[in-house]
Parts: structure tokens; C-alpha cells; sequence
């Protein structure tokens, strides 16, 4: 008898194999980051054809093969649409797949990335909050999930609401995250910070960020 695996997760990235085939990178709860194979997904009418593109988020029963999954069913409950149509939210969306592609492993407990990736991703479908400060969010609260976050920088250089803000991102739950604005000015100061901890804790080239800031 057939066992599987049921899992809770985002489609992070999908690639073309073979003739008619897909494989997905999946951010789940339980097993980390994980790759499966979506069996004829490239055919026409496929029941998998749109349920392993990136930014699905649902429920994947898997099997395992000798070296890797295979999706057997999918119930997706939030395809992000709306996202996907708006040119601006689509680049801000594709740099939160890569980050959590980047941050993430295979069979660690990855519970409160996979929160704060999804949070991160229906903020940036709210008309009321500035995708910046959605970006600079999700940068800093993926360090803190991660263990990196450096803190507020010591120098004392920052006013008083952009600390308390960078207080407020480290401790908050991903869920509480996305329930406040802030002023043009702060928002250029935590901008600044975000950018010198990426140098610092993350060093490296994200291919949809570079795309990003080029609009």
C-alpha cells in the first residue's frame, strides 16, 4: 500500500523537465523546503496545471520515490491572482519566494517562515500599506525568524519611531505583523538600515530583487 505524505506549504519555484512534467520547490511546515515532481503538469487541462505555479499556497499529498516526491493531489486555497496581476506586487512577491528559497532547508522546522512568507505576501495585496515597508518588514523579520536580526543599531542615529519600529518587527508574531504605517521619513530610515543588514547578514544576489529595483 502507497504511503504518503500530507503537507501544508508555498510553491516557492516551478521548472520545466522532461516532456510534459514540472518539479516544484515547496516551503512546508513540517518537512522544511521540499522538492516534488508534478507528473504531467505541462499537458493541457491537467489537474496539476495551475496548482504548482509560484505562490500557491495549500495542501500537497505527496509520495515518496526512491530519490524524490511526487504530488499525488493538491487542494490549493490561495493562488494570489491578484498579485500575479499587478506587474509591481509580482516583483515584490518573486523577492520573498527567493529569500525563503535562500533561508530555508530541507526537514527543519520551518513553521514561522512559512507564516511570515504568507502574511508578507497577502500584505502585499493591501491598498493601505506602502510595498516598501511590506519589503523592509519581511527582510527584518526573516533575519529575526532566522536568529541574524542585529538588533537597533547602537549608534543612536535613528529617531525614536524607527527604533521602536525595529523593536516592533523582532518580537512581533508574523500574524500581528502588517498592522501599522509609518512616516516618509521613518520609512527611509529603516530603508537604510534594512539595506546595510542584507550586506551584512546576507551578502548575496537575488536575481528578483535586482529586477525589483530596476521598475
Amino acid at each position: 500500500m502507497q504511503d504518503f505524505l500530507e503537507v501544508t506549504g508555498i510553491v516557492l519555484r516551478s521548472a520545466a523537465v522532461g516532456e510534459y512534467d514540472r518539479v516544484v520547490t515547496i516551503l512546508t511546515t513540517g518537512k522544511g523546503k521540499i522538492s516534488a515532481f508534478a507528473r504531467n503538469a505541462r499537458k493541457l487541462n491537467n489537474r496539476f496545471m495551475a496548482a504548482v505555479s509560484p505562490f500557491c499556497f495549500g495542501k500537497f499529498k505527496l509520495y515518496a520515490g526512491r530519490n524524490s516526491y511526487t504530488i499525488a493531489e493538491a487542494e490549493i486555497t490561495n493562488y494570489f491572482e491578484t498579485l500575479r496581476n499587478d506587474l509591481e506586487s509580482a516583483y515584490y512577491g518573486m523577492y520573498f519566494l527567493e529569500v525563503a528559497d535562500f533561508y530555508t532547508r530541507e526537514n527543519n522546522d520551518e513553521a514561522e517562515m512559512l507564516k511570515l512568507l504568507y502574511q508578507s505576501l497577502r500584505a502585499l495585496l493591501h491598498k493601505n500599506l506602502d510595498n516598501r515597508l511590506v519589503r523592509l518588514v519581511y527582510e527584518c523579520k526573516a533575519m529575526a525568524v532566522n536568529g541574524e536580526f542585529p538588533g537597533v543599531p547602537g549608534d543612536g542615529k535613528l529617531s525614536e519611531s524607527a527604533a521602536y519600529t525595529l523593536e516592533f518587527i523582532a518580537l512581533t508574531a508574523p500574524e500581528k505583523l502588517y498592522t501599522f504605517m509609518v512616516t516618509e521619513s521613518v520609512l527611509l530610515e529603516l530603508q537604510e538600515v534594512a539595506a546595510k543588514y542584507r550586506e551584512k547578514i546576507w551578502g548575496h544576489h537575488f536575481k528578483s530583487l535586482e529586477m525589483l529595483e530596476s521598475l
